[in-house]
């Protein structure tokens, strides 16, 4: 059975303040999925030694990786990724809308791939939204729209995750549930999905929808020493199938 994780890695800088790549590693590669999204990378950046954390986590995984910029500071990088293991290909990656009366806001962005599992293709669609309310809702309504959730090649099976920084609450939420299903809802076996912050997970801000094809088996977020000190996010893990 495939699986799935989305992550907002902090750019690799645990809640006890160490910057760790292969911590990083180590707990995605201990939950063994075959898919992984991940928010709040660094690519060659002084603060976090120059390093190139999409690359390293891939190559620790073995896995393929695209990684989207949402964030150029001259050469330095920062953004979101997709690793994983099935044959891929890269179907658009690109800026998310900000608030016209916000122009300093970080940007945001949003990566598509389209993977292959047994013999289908699954649209994946990695994403981080911005901190203001109505930024979100702008931003969601963009992936809601032709660009992204609507475009024409979007046919078929599609997950849809990412950190949202909205509750299940949200307009965000709301926006995105009328394109996708919110796979906690779906899933057989159930279990905690907060992820926010890692030590003491109250809030649900990284989410995962799925389409109707998408058949959930179980979404969670995994509550041990590792994964409460490697970020100040949980992962959150879904195993699935098709149909």
């Amino acid at each position: 059975m495939p699986r799935i994780l989305t992550y907002n890695v902090h750019r690799c800088v645990g809640t006890d303040r160490r910057l760790d790549v292969g911590r990083v590693a180590e707990v995605i590669a201990r939950l063994e999925p075959d898919i992984v999204a991940l928010q709040e990378l660094d690519v060659g950046r002084a603060r976090t030694g120059g390093v190139d954390q999409a690359h390293e986590i891939a190559r620790r995984l073995k896995m393929a990786f695209h990684f989207h910029p949402a964030l150029r500071v001259e050469e330095e990088l920062y953004g979101d990724a997709i690793l994983t293991a099935y044959p891929e290909r890269l179907v658009r990656s690109g800026p998310l809308p900000g608030h016209p009366a916000i122009p300093r806001l970080e940007p945001r962005g949003a990566l598509w791939l389209a993977v292959e599992i047994e013999g289908r293709e699954v649209h994946i669609l990695n994403t981080h939204l911005g901190l203001v309310p109505k930024e979100q809702q702008i931003q969601a309504r963009a992936l809601a729209g032709p660009g992204w959730l609507d475009h024409p090649e979007r046919q078929g099976p599609t997950i849809l995750l990412g950190d949202f920084n909205a509750t299940a609450t949200s307009v965000v939420y709301r926006t995105l549930h009328a394109k996708l299903e919110p796979a906690r809802r779906l899933a057989r076996r159930k279990a905690s999905t907060s992820t926010f912050p890692s030590g003491l997970p109250v809030l649900r801000i990284d989410h995962i929808f799925v389409s109707p094809e998408i058949l959930v088996e179980s979404v969670t977020a995994p509550f041990e020493p590792l994964t409460r000190t490697a970020s100040d996010h949980l992962p959150l893990v879904m195993d699935f199938s098709l149909v």
